[in-house]
């Protein structure tokens, strides 16, 4: 599988360092489309804290790829539903932490979450 960062610099507003504006894919073998991943601990429990749910909705999504034979270098897309505004900037340091200098297309998106404990969720494509 081959990937190509398409981030043009003429005619569009730049793309901030910790994104692109596109990803170009070729040849893969197959594609993961994970659901909208919550921080929730194995007992369903969603910890209190934003810094908790983020840490764990990561480790979720981790356990998934691993599953699918698949790790955080196969994320192709991200998009995060947050629970306020606020959240905006934990949630992009949680995303920047768990790919490191990966920069994927990634879109975040403020909503009323299904459960009031729920902070944020996420969802991704991965690609091998």
């Amino acid at each position: 599988m081959q990937q190509r960062i398409i981030d043009p610099v003429d005619g569009i507003y730049a793309a901030t360092p910790d994104y692109v504006h596109a990803l170009e894919v070729r040849n893969p073998d197959r594609f993961l489309f994970v659901s909208g991943t919550m921080g929730l601990e194995p007992c369903g429990r969603a910890p209190a804290t934003l810094t908790g749910q983020l840490d764990l909705i990561w480790n979720n999504l981790r356990r998934i790829l691993v599953e699918a034979d698949m790790s955080t270098d196969n994320i192709i897309r991200v998009t995060s539903y947050l629970g306020d505004r606020e959240f905006a900037e934990a949630n992009q340091t949680a995303r920047l932490t768990a790919l490191g200098k990966r920069r994927v297309p990634t879109t975040a998106i403020v909503v009323e979450t299904l459960q009031s404990d729920w902070l944020v969720e996420v969802e991704i494509i991965a690609a091998a």
